[in-house]
């Protein structure tokens, strides 16, 4: 009997069969071989839909997302600057105190219009971020204006040596000041930045127009550490999975029945030594009380689209910012030193009495630890205070001092605060409200009230001779000292007055987590300043993308599916011929069970006598 041969091209797979070896056994088992034969054929089918299909894009791009998010937390690594393809940014800070230059650094855009530019801080040969300061503030620079891009010449130096030269006139420059700018008149603010728009052209080769200087809003910079956070937290990647918080949102100025889910983003609570801010999204429309409340309003909500296209809502924002002068932990200290050394002068004056003139008779002062002896008011109305710990009685004095009123939808010092969502919100507590629980209680991260309570509540009533020791046997963080020791009572209570009193956060909340930094990195507005303003950027490579690329996408795709189909094709050609021969076999048998003439036995062995025939594809 002949023998048939198989042979697949361009894999090389060569085989032979004959009915003379093949054990009698498998053939009665032939409708299980043609079963088990059928089944591979669909499982390779179905491997094919998987590889080629949507399957797959969506499981790339969500990977994509995830690693593009990992790689802009976890990078450390020094900026490749010899990468031609790598874009600069610069953003000058001019505070109160001094200014700061950042440099960042992003890939060009993958020009997918969902995405934003993968922007991040560009770090030196030693891996530190490129990031320099100078003192004082350029405030101070008022009444010599002409000094002004003298003052700011080493910053931008600095950040020169670490861009490439070629790569200086793309690179765009952001001059922002904030606080101790806004203070001065318009006519001494313009005058400063008029000096830097004349002069730093001058100088230096960087993108650079008159609208890229300017003193900006407590609203803009608000609005822009809410950017950031956001974004080094991945909120602005709207593939979400399955663990990921969604909130819908209606879109500002679309139809009131359009509406939008994606990742929920989370909010900004930072209370410093003279302020409180407070910026979350407000994901659907508001109403208002009346329409002063209304106008009120409108300076404290910010609608931008982070996006490139002006015509794309995904990426369409409200947000709610205020700024509260006054109460941060220390000036809101310093509210309640005056108003007891106010109260009490006036008390004793009616009175005839002498409380808190001597240490003998001091003031007893809820908000210290027990026993601590302090002093407080000018140098000719001194007063003395004995603190007695009472977090509670503490708490029940500070409530006036947060000036509540009985409108609806408001906060701190009667200010517009529009309805939160907590059961679906999340927010980030900064500075004050990390230290409060962090440095003393050990309590940073995950904010949980009532253990707060308890602990804060301790750590007041303990005496002040015990909590010294304590602070002598470096028990609290590095950076506490006995300024921290003597008024984090105070400042225990006045946190959780501003968070559950103020803006009426429930007292069961827990998706407040306190936090120094984000992914082990400090984030600053800078960040959301630069997203916010190279906004558009992507356009550009956008079209670059769409114009070089239409054949070659289709040349990968026929490559990708040619090679997989070819392979599928040569496997079911294999797996049929298989078949087919080994229902001939079957026949064979078949005749001969049955003894069949000879002249179809000669028929039969006439067919299958023929030389091997090899089949090509």
């Amino acid at each position: 009997m002949g023998r048939i041969s198989f042979s697949c091209l361009p894999a090389s797979w060569h085989f032979s069969l004959s009915p003379l070896v093949l054990p009698r056994l498998l053939l009665p088992s032939f409708r299980q071989l043609l079963l088990f034969g059928l089944l591979v054929g669909l499982l390779g089918l179905l491997y094919l839909l998987l590889v080629t299909g949507k399957g797959q894009d969506s499981w790339i791009r969500k990977d994509n997302y995830f690693h593009r998010h990992l790689a802009r937390v976890t990078d450390v690594e020094a900026t490749d600057t010899s990468n031609p393809n790598l874009n600069y940014g610069l953003v000058v800070d001019c505070g109160s105190s001094g200014s700061r230059v950042f440099v960042y650094c992003w890939p060009q855009h993958n020009g997918n219009p969902h995405d934003l530019l993968d922007i991040r801080q560009m770090r030196d040969q030693h891996r530190k971020p490129v990031v320099m300061k100078i003192k004082p503030g350029i405030s101070e620079l008022a009444k010599t204006p002409e000094k002004a891009s003298d003052y700011i010449h080493p910053l931008l130096s600095f950040a020169a040596q670490h861009i490439p030269k070629h790569k200086h006139q793309e690179t765009p420059l952001y001059i922002l000041c904030t606080a101790g700018m806004r203070v001065l008149p318009d006519s001494q603010q313009e005058a400063l930045l008029e000096d830097l728009r004349t002069d730093i052209p001058v100088h230096f080769n960087f993108l650079f127009s008159d609208s890229h200087v300017e003193v900006i809003s407590g609203k803009q910079e608000g609005v822009y550490a809410w950017i950031g956070i956001n974004f080094v937290l991945g909120r602005f990647n709207h593939v979400a999975s399955e663990r990921d918080a969604v909130v819908e949102v209606q879109v500002p100025g679309g139809d009131q029945q359009e509406a939008l889910v994606r990742k929920r983003t989370a909010g900004v609570l930072d209370m410093g030594g003279v302020s409180t801010q407070i910026a979350y999204e407000v994901p659907k429309t508001v109403s208002f009380a009346s329409p002063q409340q209304e106008e009120v309003a409108k300076n404290l909500l910010a609608e931008f689209n982070l996006g490139c296209d002006a015509h794309r809502t995904e990426h369409v924002y409200r947000v709610y910012v205020s700024t509260f002068l006054g109460f941060g932990g220390n000036a809101a200290r310093q509210r309640y030193e005056e108003s007891i050394v106010r109260n009490t002068l006036t008390k004793n004056k009616l009175l005839g009495q002498h409380v808190g003139e001597t240490a003998e008779s001091p003031l007893l002062d809820p908000c210290l630890p027990t026993d601590l002896q302090d002093e407080v008011g000018p140098a000719t109305q001194k007063l003395h205070l004995r603190g007695t710990g009472d977090f509670d009685h503490c708490r029940q004095v500070l409530q006036p001092f947060l000036n509540r009123t009985n409108e609806t939808h408001s906060s701190l010092n009667g200010i517009y605060q529009p309805p939160i969502d907590y059961p679906n919100s999340q927010f980030y507590g900064f500075s004050e409200f990390y230290y409060c629980t962090e440095d003393v209680l050990r309590m940073g991260g995950d904010f949980n009230s009532s253990k707060y309570s308890v602990a804060a509540k301790g750590y007041c009533a303990t005496q002040w001779r015990s909590l010294k020791e304590r602070f002598d046997s470096g028990l609290y963080a590095s950076h506490a000292d006995v300024h921290r020791l003597k008024y984090q009572c105070f400042k225990s209570a006045w946190m959780y007055e501003v968070f559950h009193s103020g803006f009426s956060f429930p007292i069961d909340y827990k998706n407040l987590r306190t936090a120094l930094l984000v992914y082990d990195k400090e984030v600053q507005w800078t960040l959301g300043a630069i997203l916010y303003r190279t906004r558009f950027l992507p356009l550009r490579d956008i079209q670059q993308e769409t114009l070089k690329g239409v054949h070659a996408h289709w040349h990968h795709s026929f490559s990708f599916v040619n090679n997989h189909y070819l392979f599928l094709a040569c496997f079911l050609v294999v797996l049929l011929s298989i078949l087919l021969y080994l229902l001939r076999l079957r026949r064979i048998h078949s005749c001969t069970t049955q003894r069949c003439t000879p002249s179809t036995v000669e028929w039969l062995e006439e067919g299958l006598g023929s030389p091997s025939l090899p089949i090509t594809l």
